[in-house]
């Protein structure tokens, strides 16, 4: 261990304790120690002193015996004539920084002092962003850096976090050689798909000056966050890996060596230190070590070798001016390279020949009407997709063709008909297969800088950036991009893939209404798939690399509780990977049809949860109900009052009629356990025919969120009309006309709920 990096350390984090110290000393005086302490829209308090002490803190006064910790945790600087090891009072004074820097950020909230204001600036995506033009920031007003992650947004992750698209995450500090190389570095975490936290500066100058002045889009949609312009703005990052413990692993608050190595066996994140490395710097870099994160520099200092902390080196130096390179932009790319070698990230980078950036990170990227060269689809014109099964011998695989006018004839920022038709075939394709690859077209598309894609089937809209125009991009690009990622993602089952651009008004007709009677077609056909219909469901463990003991059972009429796959969707997982997350369920012999029960299903609960689970009712919320892990769209929980349930969306921050908001509730829904009377669920099997079928189904709900009324009314009718009340949904409350029991009860009695005539649910 390097004397020189735990004098550093230990210097910068006894430093930053005793400004803490002195700050909440000043904000005690001047606003009192009930003054209400919080990062906003998060459950879990100040999530790292959560985590690593247990203590809940709300007001001012609670964190005087965090601060006390510590110093606690502070040692000596290290003797200039005895050696030690250094390694533990390093750590020690990480954790104390941490701690500190938390505190610090908290009491800032108290003062209005963040999130940090940022002249003129726009954040793509974030929840912070306050402008009168409604966040399209094209008004230039002021506005905000991210501050801390928002539960809707962590948990809305989670599906990308659990399957591989997001392999990992990486903090940077600092500011890059030059506004170029802070582009090439961020470019090449989005083109690996690796969240990037943005913080601190040097001399004042800080990479998020850098990437605003390039005009790169900063914000939750293009993975790239940033926090703030100093170093304290670096526990955010820490904060987000505790909570990924807290929330998707399970783990209890003041679990603190479980948490850490919860994140260094299963979050794959880095720091990267850009520039002159202080005492601060130091501090906070010995506080990522806890957590099993790794330190990379590209200044020259000391170099930590592997002790077991980190899963390889603690800390590499890596002078940029010294990295073999053609020129600087090369050598940025070498030092993503080297970060993701040092944390052992494995990433999976589809080669998509296009003239712009590509990743899953520019899938939320927007493209505003004052930056758009075309527009397909939406208002003005007509855009359909549609992928068809097609014999091995009727194409040829990599051809693209555009049929009709290409984008050049149209003025700028007009509008063209386009229809995107797609052939596949394969050995092992299957008719069934069509829908669950044309869904893909969505995520495929949007991985284009510059390319912004919304919608499905005839009611797709494109729009593209006068950027990604002018450099190259073209109606044949969309095929190109198809073509590659149908290959790198589904090569197993698809073995040729032909696609057609279509621009010409007469082909478009003839092709839209052949799509239109397809479409119909499968609609009828998933209609006919219900789970007395197949003798097998199928497993989904994707979540438990985070958390471990989950099982999720999917089933014709029962899709994964995160929304993204449904039991076509596993099916066709099963026949690419036969040994991947997705795996038939042989349902065997019947045990309860009531309330779902299947030799099958419970052997596999067993198995699939380590033995912690050992029986699941797939139709029951009061009996052996579904475990979750944490990246749910929806949390349905008991009103034993009502003797209903409540639905609750991730989006919905507002407080329910069970006291709590939804980050709250999903501390019991989550982490694998199994709670009677509350599940985490998808969205979706709201609607369905077995939706708690065994307590009542959908009349059983007597709350609901008012985005989920908003979002899915025609659905919502639906079920009202298939249950026999067509008024039903009305007869629903939401956060608009109660949020407490008593305001429920009297909503549920005024408007006649049919759950207060139902036989009591337990």
């Amino acid at each position: 261990m390097s004397r020189y990096i735990a004098t550093r350390a230990i210097r910068g984090a006894s430093a930053l304790v005793a400004e803490a110290e002195w700050m909440l000393d000043r904000a005690l005086t001047e606003k009192g120690g009930e003054t209400k302490v919080e990062f906003p829209n998060t459950a879990y308090h100040l999530p790292l002193i959560l985590g690593m002490t247990g203590q809940e803190v709300s007001r001012l006064d609670q964190l005087g015996p965090v601060l006390n910790h510590a110093r606690q945790l502070l040692h000596p600087l290290p003797s200039a004539d005895t050696w030690t090891p250094y390694l533990g009072e390093t750590l020690d004074s990480g954790m104390a920084t941490l701690l500190a820097a938390e505190a610090i950020e908290a009491i800032r909230f108290v003062y209005g002092d963040q999130p940090e204001s940022m002249p003129g600036f726009h954040l793509a995506g974030g929840t912070a962003f306050t402008s009168p033009d409604n966040g399209s920031g094209a008004n230039g007003k002021d506005g905000h850096l991210n501050g801390p992650i928002d539960d809707i947004q962590l948990r809305s992750w989670g599906i990308q976090l659990v399957d591989g698209r997001m392999p990992g995450f990486a903090a940077i500090v600092g500011a890059a050689k030059s506004n170029e190389v802070a582009v090439k570095l961020v470019r090449e975490l989005q083109r690996r798909n690796i969240l990037t936290f943005l913080s601190g500066n040097v001399n004042g100058r800080s990479i998020i000056h850098q990437l605003i002045e390039e005009g790169v889009e900063l914000g939750y949609d293009t993975y790239t966050v940033p926090f703030g312009t100093d170093t304290i703005s670096a526990i955010y990052a820490l904060g987000f890996a505790t909570r990924s413990a807290l929330t998707f692993g399970g783990l209890k608050a003041g679990r603190a060596r479980d948490i850490l190595l919860y994140n260094r066996e299963r979050v794959f994140a880095f720091v990267l230190a850009l520039g002159e490395v202080d005492d601060l710097k130091y501090a906070a870099a010995a506080g990522a070590i806890n957590f099993g994160f790794p330190v990379i520099a590209d200044t020259v200092i000391p170099q930590i070798l592997p002790t077991g902390v980190t899963q390889y080196e603690h800390v590499v130096s890596m002078p940029f001016n010294e990295i073999e390179g053609a020129d600087d932009l090369e050598r940025a790319e070498r030092l993503v390279q080297k970060c993701i070698e040092v944390r052992g990230v494995k990433v999976r980078v589809a080669d998509v020949p296009v003239p712009v950036p590509y990743g899953s990170a520019f899938e939320g990227e927007v493209v505003r009407r004052a930056d758009m060269r075309i527009e397909f689809g939406g208002k003005n014109s007509r855009a359909f997709e549609y992928l068809q099964m097609a014999d091995l011998d009727e194409i040829v695989d990599g051809r693209i063709d555009v049929v009709g006018p290409g984008i050049e004839t149209v003025e700028a920022q007009g509008t063209m008909d386009l229809g995107i038709v797609i052939q596949v075939a394969g050995r092992e394709m299957q008719k069934d297969f069509e829908p669950v690859l044309e869904r893909q077209i969505h995520y495929f598309i949007n991985g284009a800088s510059g390319v912004q894609h919304i919608g499905q089937r005839d009611i797709t809209w494109i729009r593209l950036s006068n950027a990604a125009a002018e450099k190259g991009f073209g109606l044949e690009h969309f095929g190109k991009i198809l073509h590659a990622r149908f290959h790198a993602d589904f090569g197993a089952i698809v073995d040729k893939v032909q696609i057609t651009l279509y621009t010409d008004k007469t082909e478009i007709e003839s092709w839209l209404a052949r799509a239109r009677e397809s479409y119909d077609f499968r609609n009828k056909r998933l209609a006919d798939l219900t789970d007395n219909a197949v003798e097998e469901f199928y497993s989904c463990t994707l979540c438990q690399s985070f958390a471990p003991d989950h099982v999720c059972i999917v089933s014709p009429e029962r899709l994964g509780l995160c929304g993204a796959y449904n039991w076509l969707d596993c099916k066709a997982s099963f026949s690419i990977n036969p040994t991947g997350p997705n795996q038939p369920i042989w349902l065997g012999k019947q045990l309860d049809l009531a309330k779902g029960y299947w030799e099958g299903t419970n052997e596999y609960a067993k198995v699939g949860s380590h033995g912690v689970v050992s029986e699941v009712a797939m139709y029951s919320i009061m009996e052996n109900p579904m475990t979750a892990c944490g990246c749910f769209e929806c949390i349905v929980m008991l009103i034993p009052e009502a003797n209903g349930v409540m639905v609750v969306n991730r989006e919905d921050i507002g407080m329910t009629p069970a006291g709590m908001t939804f980050s709250t509730l999903a501390g019991i829904a989550g982490g694998g356990l199994q709670t009677p009377g509350v599940m985490g669920v998808g969205k979706f099997y709201l609607v369905s025919p077995k939706f708690i079928s065994a307590d009542g189904g959908f009349k059983r709900v007597v709350w609901m969120s008012s985005i989920l009324k908003e979002t899915m009314a025609e659905e919502l009718q639906a079920v009202a009309e298939r249950e026999g009340d067509p008024d039903l949904i009305g007869r629903i409350a939401d956060g608009k006309s109660a949020a407490t029991v008593e305001d429920l009860m009297a909503w549920l009695e005024e408007h006649n709920h049919p759950a207060l005539l139902l036989p009591p649910i337990f």
